[in-house]
Formats: structure tokens, sequence, C-alpha cells
């Protein structure tokens, strides 16, 4: 069996996008898969990491700010179903899959003009503009959320939760070994803070201001700061007090370590974020970025939100708000606990095996 495997931009395009071809190899060790990504994009980097070839497409998303610039995007559009359609013909996959991302959308649709069978697997509770689409195409669509019938033929659908890394489902570490790696105390609730491996503006411009109000409570904050952001944090923190126990980290590299020490987690709405966290039943503050396309993560934020599974604050409000609120719910066990029980009551289990187990169907059609 052949699999074609594209998409990618993010970690949470990319995460997934591993898990199914890590399942279809264990499903069958023969199988040969080839990532088609964006050049210049994490995927670039990752997939390689993780055991597999990628080839790359010039695809770059548009710009809605400044449309002149997206007569370039045009060009790279049509060279990279160019480049998409040359790879399919050489490589020529039994089936081909897209996890979202800039280089999904050529390549699939591609495979479609060829007759080659495609899955589309769409992570957000709102599906992006390459997705919708493609389903029109597409022979499975594999979905994370209720209520996608709105957007993709229904009959095509099939509800199997967003593949999340497999480390963090492995992983058999207690609370009090992550803490005692991570020199945290054993009586004091711990908050994570994680904004992705890049950061979050928001939520580090939330943690600076919050910071008197932290070294007043018997908590400890472990802040992932992100890539961008460290060097000017810690710039910054160096002209200020800097509470004992608030814990500042660049990256997190062991996320199963951290989320076990983590009484409760504040996090961006991304949808492979909110997968892991309603697999390991976090209890959950979700602060939703509105610099994503439809704005899917207030969407999926609220799909939880709505439900008492976490707790949304809006970008706007979070510098004020964010660090109150985290500091008064982290102090209250029946409110964790509530939490807790209500958003792993979303998690969908095996999500990549039953991805795999479709992709494998489609190749024997």
């Amino acid at each position: 069996m052949r699999v074609i495997i594209s998409g990618g931009g993010t970690g949470g395009h990319i995460f997934p996008a591993i898990s199914i071809a890590n399942a279809l190899k264990e499903a069958d060790p023969a199988t040969e898969i080839l990532f088609v990504g964006a050049e210049g994009r994490m995927e670039m980097e990752r997939v390689p990491q993780a055991g597999y070839e990628i080839k790359g497409l010039p695809v770059a998303g548009f710009d809605r700010r400044n449309l002149l610039r997206n007569v370039a995007v045009l060009f790279k559009l049509v060279r990279s179903q160019r480049m998409a359609r040359r790879i399919l013909t050489e490589f020529k996959p039994d089936v081909c899959v897209g996890v979202g991302g800039y280089a999904s959308g050529p390549t699939l649709k591609e495979a479609q003009r060829m007759g080659i069978p495609t899955l589309i697997q769409e992570q957000n509770s709102y599906p992006g503009v390459t997705n919708k689409l493609l389903a029109k195409r597409a022979d499975k669509i594999c979905v994370a959320y209720d209520g996608l019938e709105r957007f993709f033929p229904a009959d095509k659908i099939l509800k199997t939760g967003n593949p999340v890394r497999q480390a963090l489902l492995d992983s058999s570490i207690t609370r009090e070994k992550a803490r005692e790696a991570m020199h945290l105390g054993m009586k004091d609730p711990v908050v994570l803070i994680v904004g992705g491996s890049l950061g979050a503006r928001t939520l580090n411009n939330a943690v600076m201001y919050g910071l008197n109000q932290i070294s007043q409570e018997r908590v400890q904050v472990v802040w992932q700061t992100g890539r961008y952001y460290y060097a000017q944090i810690c710039h910054d923190l160096q002209h200020t007090v800097c509470p004992d126990n608030l814990h500042v980290m660049q990256f997190v590299e062991d996320m199963a370590m951290a989320y076990a020490a983590a009484d409760i987690v504040i996090s961006r709405a991304g949808a492979s974020s909110i997968s892991e966290l309603c697999l390991l039943g976090k209890p959950t503050i979700l602060v939703p970025s509105p610099n994503v396309a439809e704005d899917h993560q207030t969407k999926n934020a609220r799909a939880l939100s709505d439900r008492d599974a976490a707790i949304m604050v809006a970008d706007a409000e979070a510098r004020e708000l964010l660090i109150p609120l985290a500091l008064k719910t982290v102090m209250k066990p029946e409110k964790l606990a509530s939490l807790s029980t209500e958003i792993r009551k979303l998690a969908v289990e095996r999500s990549a095996e039953t991805i795999a187990e479709e992709v494998i169907k489609l190749a024997k059609r």
C-alpha cells in the first residue's frame, strides 16, 4: 500500500499527520508513506525527524490584508499544482490523506482530478476554506466535532476525534514523579501555561501583568513563553521582581511530564491541544487565538465551555482576567474535579487507528 499524507504548517496539523502515518505502519509495516508539505514550514523539519520522507511545495497562504501580494501567491499555487501532479504520477499512491494546511489543497485537488481516493482529516469545529472545497469530491471526511453536516456531505462524515502525540498516551509518569523531575513542590497546586512552541503574546502579557498576584498566592506557575518571546521576557524579568513561585521555560520538551504535574492548564484553543487535554482529562482554561482563519479557535473553545468542560476567556480580556481566574480556580478542588470529569467525556479514543482503518479501506477499494 502506498499513501501520501499532505498538509502541515503548525503542530496542530503535523502531530495528527505523523500519528496517522504511525498507525498505518503499525497496521501494515510494508506500507510506503510519502509526506507532501509546504516549503519553509515546520513539517519540513518535523516529518524527517519522525522518520518519514517529505517533499515540499512552494505554496503559500492568501494575504487578506494586502491583496496585491496574492498575485505571487497565485503563481505559487499554479506551480504547486504542477509539482503535486508530478509527485502523484511518480509515487502512484493508492490513497491521499489531507490534514489541513497550505500543501493539502493542491495535493488533494490533483489527486481527485486523477481519480485517486482522498480522505480529509478536519481537526476543528469550524472547517477552513481548503477542506470545504476539497470535501465535495473527497471519499471520506474524518472529524473531531459534532455538527459538521453544515459544511460537509453527511454521508461522508465519520467522527474519529483528533490523533494526538502517542508519547502522551503511553506515559505512565505520576504526579509526584513529574513534580520531582521538574523541581516543583508537592503541596502547592500547579498552574501550567502553554502557548505553543512559538509562544502566545496574549498569554505572556497576562502573566507579566499578573506577577504581583502570582507572588502573593501559594501556587506554582510553570510558564512556557515560547521561542519568539523567551529572550525579551527574561530581559524584562531582570528589571522587575520575579516571584519565586514562577518557573519560566522557553519550551517544554516533555509535555507528558508537564501535564502530569499540573492541576490546571492554560492554553490556546487549537484542535490538537484540546484533543490532548480531553484524553488526559486536564482541567483547562482556553484563550482562543483571534489570529486564525474563520476564528475557528473560538468555536473550538465554545464547544467545550458550553458543556462546562473548560473555561473560556476571550483574548481581549485575558490581560486583566486570566491570572486572577486561574489562581482562584486552582484553589477549588471541586471545580477542578468537575472540569476534569466533563472534559474527559469529550475524549475520543483510538483516533489515529480509526483513521488508518478508513485509509486502508479506501486503498483496497
